[in-house]
């Protein structure tokens, strides 16, 4: 790997902190606290959880065109990815370290993801059709169950609101990139309403570079074209009762590489299908009953044939009462998945179902506040998993606060490891996590800086490989340092990361995970401008699990400008890649250079 560029990042981050921080000692304005849901099922305060959760809202997305959801979400704290490419192209998240199958993706509360690998599907979810994002760093199981070893990722699609609001946009970029959409959003009060609709164009570059393992090269470009459509509806039917409706589709052709010659693709499609009706039974009682399903489809075509096809349905039923008490809010549930697969590939079991009771408490009374959380899984090839989860929080002074929790957490091999011919092996046993969590927060005047140390401990791991077995232990640790502020006409979000994943029975470090990473985003406004940038910087890694291939660090810097043209429109800019710094998060596959986007957006108040 080459590095076109590497003191200007730097320079830039050292520039940055020096003039932008001091200016925050000068003024400060108090903010309203953020209410999530993720991080225990029901709407609490950020400033009174006793787990590491992050936000990501619509404006986080709209100030950066061109990006994709991997590329938002790494630049959190304690969030690393390796992708196969560009833009639509596989990819992986890895949450503290965890592995990517350590992850539980949500869309509405709806799980979402792949049951042969076991990984979430990053890539076809259209980021218009995204309102808002959570993620729960730290164990997720005694909330929802398999797979929460490294969090949770959950993502809001966006409603409908009082009024009538359309909305339309366009957008051109590098590469032959083009997007544009349209939208409604409106509602009277009784009924709400949504849709979204958009198409998206890339012709792409080369995803991979000669040192591809496996005879994988070709120089040609890998495009990708995507359409989507993500619709709600609410009615309130009755006092403090409502219907929920929702649906979102994603379909489209991914290129990729698979040697020289091979015109090899993937029709791809995703769905997420969603009824339910929440309201209030009695004084200090809700309810919310809902029926989902999720649909992963990967078709793959190489030529005029279609060699293989995988598909995974997921079939969910949630019922979840809140209850006040003089402790707080008990949360009591039960919930049903059902997994399906479909493929060319004969695996020898394709269809499991899991069955789950859950209980909780969320409280806060003074300075104090606490989460307990105990869930119990029935699956039907494993057979029971109980995981649970216990913590507390201190405010010690008015801008001070501790917490510290312990959680246990599992994950299900998925099919492939299981049953792939030639590769499964059908005697694994889930992975077993636990999980500390210590953490200090500061929070005054529109600013907040957090330090959290954890730990997680994961008995029977399965590494990556194409031969997968239980190994004894895999311990995680590390910290993370944030710091977010919204002061003035000034917005900033720093993390940096220090981190040891760590394969006890090798002593190897888990592959493409790196000790250290860390992030700057400034924002700034005056008057109808607003300009800021990211850096982000990625400590060096390994590709494999015998750590004989070291992928290098690198430091990329992102530029972006908004002006709002008049009352309903508005232009966007972004300078990706600034010094157009090549790098690789998987081996012999390239990364975006150097890009361009411009988006206009037209939106009446």
């Amino acid at each position: 790997m080459t590095t076109r560029a590497s003191f200007w990042p730097q320079a830039a981050l050292s520039l940055s902190l020096s003039v932008v921080v001091p200016a925050f000692a000068q003024e400060a304005v108090p903010t309203l606290a953020d209410t999530v849901v993720t991080a225990n099922r029901t709407p609490t305060r950020v400033d009174s959880l006793v787990s590491d959760v992050t936000v990501i809202d619509r404006a986080d997305i709209e100030k950066m065109p061109g990006q994709t959801l991997t590329e938002i979400l790494v630049r959190l704290g304690g969030v690393q990815m390796a992708t196969n490419g560009g833009r639509g192209k596989s990819g992986n998240i890895f949450i503290r370290g965890a592995e990517s199958r350590h992850t539980i993706l949500l869309i509405d509360g709806v799980r979402y993801g792949s049951a042969t690998t076991g990984t979430p599907v990053w890539s076809g979810l259209p980021l218009e059709a995204i309102e808002r994002i959570e993620v729960l760093k730290g164990p997720g199981s005694s909330l929802y169950g398999s797979d929460g070893v490294g969090g949770v990722v959950q993502i809001f699609t966006r409603r409908g609101s009082e009024g009538f609001h359309p909305s339309a946009f366009v957008g051109v970029g590098s590469e032959h990139f083009a997007t544009a959409g349209v939208g409604l959003r409106g509602g009277d009060g009784q009924v709400s309403y949504a849709i979204d609709a958009s198409t998206l164009n890339d012709h792409g570059f080369s995803t991979t570079n000669p040192t591809v393992q496996f005879g994988n090269y070709n120089a040609d470009r890998d495009p990708l074209r995507q359409r989507s459509l993500n619709a709600s509806l609410g009615v309130a039917f009755a006092r403090d009762w409502q219907l929920d409706l929702g649906v979102l589709h994603s379909e489209g052709t991914n290129h990729y590489d698979d040697g020289a010659g091979r015109d090899t693709r993937d029709a791809f499609s995703s769905d997420v299908v969603r009824a339910g009706v929440n309201g209030k039974v009695l004084r200090g009682w809700k309810t919310q009953v809902q029926v989902s399903q999720s649909i992963d489809d990967s078709n793959t075509i190489v030529g005029s044939t279609l060699p293989s096809f995988f598909k995974t349905t997921q079939d969910q039923f949630l019922w979840q009462n809140d209850v006040d008490t003089p402790l707080g809010v008990a949360l009591l549930g039960v919930e049903r998945l059902a997994q399906r697969v479909d493929s060319a590939t004969a695996y020898t079991v394709t269809q499991r179902s899991v069955n789950s009771v859950f209980a909780g408490l969320n409280g806060e009374a003074g300075a104090h506040s606490w989460q307990f959380n105990l869930r119990n899984d029935r699956n039907s090839q494993f057979g029971n998993s109980t995981t649970g989860f216990a913590g507390y929080g201190y405010r010690f002074a008015p801008a001070w606060r501790a917490h510290v929790s312990y959680g246990t957490s599992f994950v299900a091999p998925s099919f492939n490891q299981l049953y792939y011919p030639g590769f499964g092996n059908a005697t694994l046993v889930p992975e077993e996590g636990r999980n500390t969590d210590v953490g200090l927060t500061w929070s005054q005047g529109g600013q907040t800086a957090k330090l959290v140390y954890f730990e997680n401990r994961i008995r029977g791991f399965i590494p990556s490989g194409p031969l997968p077995a239980n190994v004894p232990r895999a311990r995680i640790d590390g910290w993370t340092l944030s710091y977010d502020a919204s002061i003035g006409n000034w917005l900033v979000r720093a993390s940096l990361d220090s981190l040891d994943p760590r394969n006890l029975v090798t002593q190897k470090q888990l592959a493409r995970r790196s000790n250290t990473q860390a992030s700057l985003g400034v924002d700034h406004t005056r008057g109808a401008w607003t300009v800021g940038g990211t850096l982000l910087h990625v400590g060096d890694r390994y590709d494999d699990t015998a750590n004989t291939f070291l992928l290098e660090r690198y430091t990329t810097l992102d530029l972006n400008v908004q002006y709002a043209i008049a009352k309903a429109w508005t232009l966007q800019a972004q300078l990706r890649n600034v010094t157009d710094e090549a790098y690789e998060t998987v081996r012999g596959y390239n990364q975006p250079g150097r890009g361009v986007f411009v988006t206009l957006r037209w939106a009446p108040k």
